[in-house]
């Protein structure tokens, strides 16, 4: 099979509107038929490797996690020609041993959003796909590598439970999901995940502790100050950690040792006859691969 010259797509989480250091950098406006992403794409290159940033929330924050359009989002990153997506995400901590300014490589999701729209399949072409294993084994390494060799505080593994919000957790919801076995919570990062594993791109999830959730005993005592503070060391050694993993996933490559490139390979379920040209001009850049091949 021929050779994949990566793109890296990176999403950035609260407190990290750009990305540093990139090299003949432009702000893109790309137009997707799910609606206007969070903001324009930032294109840029690290070394070797062409780059493409998203601020999640739009710059300047005015976007909440209902709010998203997770769909244009993955779209736009699509439609620029990433390969790799790596999310960068604040969250807070339900372990008492990842404590404010630990980053967690997750690799699992309980996804308790409600509000958002989830799949770009539907009615007049159905897809399911596999999302038992939602993050890229390749990725994770990377980013474990990267973030040891610049000595963050890291851990590899863990549960992300994704909540709707805007509102934090109660009491009682945090110690329900400690009892679930969860590192972290955050609001963003479903269904940003399944919508990358239907649009075929490699994806994982960089967690960054800003506080303990509300089941801590401290955490009342907790200000804003503190949290905002841990917001932007966290966003500083964000950029710090892309510009190191870069260099690991940028060299060209094979397919996806986990498949993620391949992920619609059995998943459209719609006979051809039956399919919705319309729903099908949508799905141009999310599964152009498999609907070419009929």
């Amino acid at each position: 099979m021929p050779e994949i010259t990566p793109v890296i797509g990176i999403i950035g989480g609260s407190g990290l509107y750009d990305i540093e250091g990139l090299e003949r950098q432009r702000w893109v406006t790309v137009a997707t038929p799910w609606g206007d992403p969070s903001d324009e794409l930032l294109e840029g290159w690290l070394g070797e490797t062409r780059c493409v940033f998203l601020p999640r929330h739009g710059r300047g924050h005015a976007l909440s996690p209902t709010d998203l359009n997770y769909r244009a989002n993955i779209d736009a990153l699509k439609r620029m020609g990433c390969t790799d997506v790596l999310s960068l995400s604040a969250v807070g901590s339900l372990k008492a041993e990842l404590p404010p300014g630990h980053f967690v490589i997750v690799d699992q999701f309980i996804d308790r959003s409600f509000a958002r729209e989830k799949s770009f399949f539907g009615a007049g072409c159905v897809a399911h796909v596999s999302v038992a294993h939602p993050v890229c084994p390749r990725l994770g390494d990377a980013a474990e590598a990267a973030a040891r060799a610049i000595g963050l505080p890291v851990t590899r593994g863990g549960t992300y439970l994704v909540m709707e919000g805007p509102q934090f957790s109660t009491k009682a919801e945090s110690e329900l999901y400690r009892s679930w076995g969860c590192a972290v919570i955050g609001m963003t990062n479903m269904p940003e995940a399944k919508l990358a594993r239907e649009a075929e791109l490699c994806y994982a999830t960089v967690a960054m502790v800003t506080d303990y959730d509300c089941w801590h005993p401290d955490h009342d005592h907790v200000t804003v100050e503190a949290v905002v503070k841990v917001l932007l060391d966290n966003a500083a050694h964000a950029r710090d950690l892309v510009r190191a993993v870069v260099p690991l996933i940028g060299a060209a490559r094979g397919p996806c040792p986990a498949g993620c490139d391949r992920a619609l390979d059995h998943a459209l379920i719609t006979a051809p006859e039956k399919r919705d040209p319309a729903l099908l001009a949508k799905l141009d850049a999310v599964a152009g691969r498999v609907l070419a091949a009929g």
